[in-house]
């Protein structure tokens, strides 16, 4: 989620991008809604905060930046929960299955992070500096941005999942999405 603080990324940062990814991809075929496989996403965002998430600058354009990449992430999120599908299958169990543009949204957002924790740790960080000393962003404000973006990004596809979930659960059928 956040550049290690050695100067690069652990293997725990590589296991956290690449987990948030092969959790979406996993519900390509459709999987089981349960309180593990919504809030397991959730718990490992969380978890990355806590160790990286020690304050939020706010001097210069810091909560202009911020309040971007979590806007950004609350659309990915927001996009990807809207288009996946949310069901009961034959045996009456609630079935999340993310579409293929659900899927895609995803992966933008994880990967803009992955590439950008990849750029910052590998010779991008002279760039970095220059932009942020640019645009009036303090370096520290990066981590904090990356972030909230995760955090949005995640709770906004859980809550929309979760509510369809809920929805199908109740029989309403307004948590599908699309004809099967």
């Amino acid at each position: 989620m956040a550049p290690a603080e050695h100067g690069g990324m652990d293997i725990k940062d590589w296991l956290i991008d690449i987990a948030l990814v092969g959790m979406v991809l996993l519900q390509l075929r459709g999987r089981r809604l349960t309180a593990k496989t919504l809030l397991l996403p959730v718990g490992i965002v969380g978890w990355a905060a806590t160790k990286y998430l020690h304050e939020i600058p706010t001097s210069g354009n810091d909560l202009l930046l911020i309040a971007a990449t979590t806007l950004i992430g609350l659309a990915l999120g927001a996009g990807a929960g809207a288009l996946t599908w949310v069901y009961h299958n034959d045996a009456g169990e609630v079935i999340a299955r993310a579409t293929a543009t659900a899927a895609v949204l995803w992966v933008v957002g994880c990967g803009f992070r992955m590439a950008f924790q990849l750029f910052a740790t590998q010779g991008g960080d002279e760039t970095i500096g220059r932009f942020s000393s640019d645009y009036h962003l303090d370096p520290t404000a990066w981590a904090p941005a990356i972030l909230l973006m995760a955090l949005a990004e995640v709770l906004s596809r859980t809550a929309i999942v979760a509510w369809r979930g809920r929805e199908a659960l109740l029989g309403s059928g307004r948590g599908r999405l699309g004809v099967r």
